[in-house]
Formats: C-alpha cells, structure tokens, sequence
C-alpha cells in the first residue's frame, strides 16, 4: 500500500491526495510535523517539506511531479491532456495556483491563521490576514473569467488544474476565508468537484483547535 506523509490543511498534500484518490489508489495517510525535522522525516526528503509518497518501492516529494509521475503510471482516469497546448494549459493554471495564489493568499491566511499557532510561532500578522483577504477576491473573479468560456478551469474536462485550485480553496474554505457569493460559477465548479468521491477523506479531516464551519462539508452548501 502507498503512504503519503502529509499535513491536513496543506493545499500541496490535499492535490496529491485527491490525485490518489480519483485513481482510486489505496493509501495511508501519515500526519507529518514536519516543522520539527526529525531525522527520520528529513531522510526521507532532505527538503523538510510534505507531501512525500511511498509508493512501488520509491520514495517521492514535491507535489507536482508526484502528481505528474502518478497520471503516467496510473493513467486512469487521466488528469494532465495528452495534446500538448492543452497540458500547457493545465501545467500554466497548476503553477498560478501553486505559487501566486499561493504567495498572495494561502501564505497569507492558512499559513497566519492555523499554522504559526499549530507551529508556535505566535499570533497572525494583521497585515498579512487583510491582503490575503484582498487577493483572494482577484483570484475568485480571475477563476469566474474562466469558468464562463469554459467547462472547468483548463478547458472541456476536470484536469489537475481543478485539483490544484480546490485544494488550496478547500483549505481556505475550513477556516471560512472564501465568500462563496462572490461568483455563481465559481461556486457551482466548486459545489461538483466538492461532490466528488475523491473529496470524501479531505471534508472528513479534522484540526485540532481549528473546528471546520458547519457548511465544510456540505455537498449543498
């Protein structure tokens, strides 16, 4: 059986987990304080970040090529095209979520928010918490703009573009940082993918200290 050292609220263990999960791959989940960088963790990626996988005899981190390695050796049901303009595509969305949401938003509320004080580090920086609150409205209308030329985020069919953004959303989502009414459409992309069965073990997590709002795991929400 594969296992994946993770953290629950990480956007990057969450994409790599509904990866597994939509390819129906068996895993176990193991929770990773990796900000205390045990030698045993740090063996396994001297970067000190989660997620890692071990799977078929390796051992493997950095979510994105995790991500891409797993939709070549379990190509079904395929996340990433094989057309090359539309794998650019999905390649180009999967980084503006990764990195720029990333860097202006989920840095900026999950990280201030949960995190420091799951780490100790002391309390949320007021300054950080308003501008992730301010990027976020970008980033949602920037996600509407798409999803009315398009079925999903990258084109006609779910990608790993639509992983990418519901992870990070989703982890926004359990501390209540995202106005859902801000845009129907992003809203309804989030409301079907959320209905997936690959969503049922991220709505059933659970941080200590952290209670999900009541609408987290609403399918109807």
């Amino acid at each position: 059986m594969a296992r994946l050292y993770h953290v629950p609220l990480s956007p990057y263990c969450r994409k790599v987990r509904l990866v597994l999960a939509e390819k129906k791959i068996e895993c176990e989940l193991v929770e990773e304080r990796y900000w205390e960088q045990s030698p045993d963790f740090l063996r396994r990626n001297p970067a000190g970040k989660v997620p890692v996988l071990k799977i078929d005899g390796k051992t493997m981190s950095e979510s994105t090529p995790i991500c891409e390695w797993l939709d070549e050796v379990y190509p079904q049901p395929a996340l990433i095209p094989r057309d090359t303009d539309a794998r650019y595509e999905v390649r180009r969305l999967v980084a503006w979520f990764d990195d720029k949401f990333h860097s202006e938003v989920t840095s900026k509320l999950v990280y201030e928010r949960v995190n420091k004080k799951v780490m100790k580090l002391g309390f949320p920086d007021s300054g950080n918490v308003k501008s992730g609150a301010r990027a976020v409205k970008y980033h949602l209308d920037y996600m509407a703009w798409l999803l009315d030329r398009r079925r999903w985020l990258a084109g006609d069919v779910m990608t790993l573009a639509d992983f990418a953004a519901a992870a990070h959303l989703s982890s926004l989502d359990y501390i209540s940082d995202v106005d859902w009414n801000r845009s129907d459409v992003v809203k309804d992309w989030y409301a079907k993918i959320k209905s997936r069965p690959a969503f049922r073990s991220i709505l059933a997590d659970q941080v200590p200290g952290f209670p999900p709002p009541p609408h987290y795991a609403d399918l109807d929400f």
